[in-house]
């Protein structure tokens, strides 16, 4: 049984090449040989050759410099020879001769594994190599079971349908995902509809864009601020259209309707965000303005104190995942007392001055231990004095892009409590057979 897991190297390609080819870690042969392996390249030169092809094709300044996998094997199953062989072949498929590769097989764990290091510009016709969703369950781990197979070895059968790491991982966590919160607007969408077509026309009054039809092979929806359609089938169980048939029909044919279930609360982290009442320097009442002031409101929209009776629109829900990053956004704007974009920018010039100023400084120690000086605890100490100020900068920039989205979603927020006192205060019309 082999499992793959693929790394995006983003940097320092030599690195993770010189971890791959260390002889300390791979296994030697009686014969002397060690367990490495390079394709259209050359062992001792494979990272000036894999950089040598991105400068032909002018793309040494793509983000992305390569891909590292990890080909593991169960413990027992099979030799390091076999699993190098094996490594060897399911790179050969997978790249089809087009992309520079080292593969080294290492006995270093309690399992065999190989470590295969490749290129993300072709060397034939420098194309960047793919890399998705369906990349990795269709190529990767589809050429590895096969292998598996064809050498009798066990496979990895998948259970349910397979996630991308967010989802999965805010699953983990109890934070909303883009999919749950379309699952709770359509059950509320349910509990308002009589017909299929009503379904549809509620979803369409929540702000989204429903892809069905006679040429339509899989009903779709798009939630609002969203760019990408998501197939009703790819919900689970309970949300094809088959499914929502089925549950309308039930609930025209109940004797009784049963009360509505309250909607799924939002996920709100533990402890609540308070802000000091009484500023520590003047001993008065804090009053907020500006930036602070807009972001605090924007902090009760994402996490209110009490649940609200109608759920704010799609796009606010969504950024409820990012509530933790909106917090530090917060408390700098309170440490510095920022309140406009122009000291938000100055704070940010402010900031990068102490950068270059310490990158300078270090700069210098750098030139004195070259000269035989031990200056390591003084660079250290810069290094660490570095990372805050760094954090501090890009929490800036964060600010200054996210201020006109709060903006919007603030808004949008506005717009739907207007639509919804608007909507009580309208004489309810009466239904008559709408399910026929």
């Amino acid at each position: 049984m082999a499992y793959d897991k693929i790394i995006v190297v983003r940097a320092r390609m030599d690195n993770r090449i010189r971890y791959v080819l260390n002889e300390a870690k791979t296994q030697w042969l009686e014969n002397g040989q060690v367990l490495q392996t390079a394709i259209n390249c050359q062992l001792d030169t494979a990272y000036r050759d894999m950089l040598e092809t991105k400068r032909r094709w002018d793309k040494e300044n793509r983000p992305v410099q390569g891909y590292h996998i990890i080909h593991s094997f169960s413990p027992g199953e099979v030799t390091a020879e076999q699993a190098h062989r094996l490594s060897v072949e399911m790179v050969e498929r997978l790249l089809q001769g087009r992309f520079e590769a080292v593969v080294a097989t290492h006995t270093d764990h309690g399992h065999i594994h190989a470590h295969i290091v490749f290129n993300s510009v072709s060397c034939v016709d420098g194309k960047m190599y793919r890399d998705d969703f369906k990349a990795y369950y269709g190529d990767i781990r589809g050429i590895s079971n096969a292998i598996s197979r064809e050498n009798d070895l066990s496979v990895i059968e998948p259970k349910g349908t397979a996630k991308h790491y967010a989802e999965w991982n805010a699953e983990k966590n109890g934070k909303p995902t883009v999919r749950g919160l379309i699952r709770q607007d359509i059950d509320a969408a349910l509990d308002s509809a009589f017909t299929l077509q009503s379904f549809y026309d509620t979803l369409q009054k929540r702000g989204y864009t429903v892809k069905r039809g006679v040429n339509v092979k899989h009903t779709a929806v798009k939630p609002p601020g969203s760019d990408r359609f998501v197939r009703l089938d790819s919900l689970g169980d309970g949300y094809t259209e088959t499914d929502i048939r089925d549950r309308l029909n039930r609930s025209r044919t109940e004797p009784e309707k049963p009360e509505p279930m309250m909607a799924t609360p939002l996920y709100i982290p533990k402890g609540r965000y308070k802000v000091k009442r009484r500023s520590p320097a003047y001993g008065k009442k804090q009053k907020l303005s500006g930036l602070r002031r807009l972001y605090l409101h924007y902090l009760y929209l994402l996490s209110p104190p009490r649940p609200r009776r109608r759920p704010p629109p799609f796009p606010v829900r969504a950024e409820v995942r990012k509530l933790d990053q909106y917090k530090r956004q917060f408390a700098l704007l309170q440490k510095y007392r920022i309140n406009s974009e122009s000291q938000l920018s100055m704070l940010a010039d402010a900031l990068q001055a102490d950068i270059d100023s310490l990158v300078f400084s270090r700069r210098e120690l750098y030139r004195r231990q070259r000269r035989g000086e031990d200056m390591s605890a003084e660079i250290k100490e810069i290094s660490l004095a570095l990372r805050p100020v760094r954090r501090e900068l890009k929490c800036c920039q964060q600010v200054a892009d996210r201020i006109p989205q709060i903006q919007e979603h603030i808004q949008l927020t506005r717009q739907a409590e207007e639509q919804s006192t608007s909507e009580k205060t309208k004489p309810k019309e009466r239904r008559h057979d709408l399910w026929k």
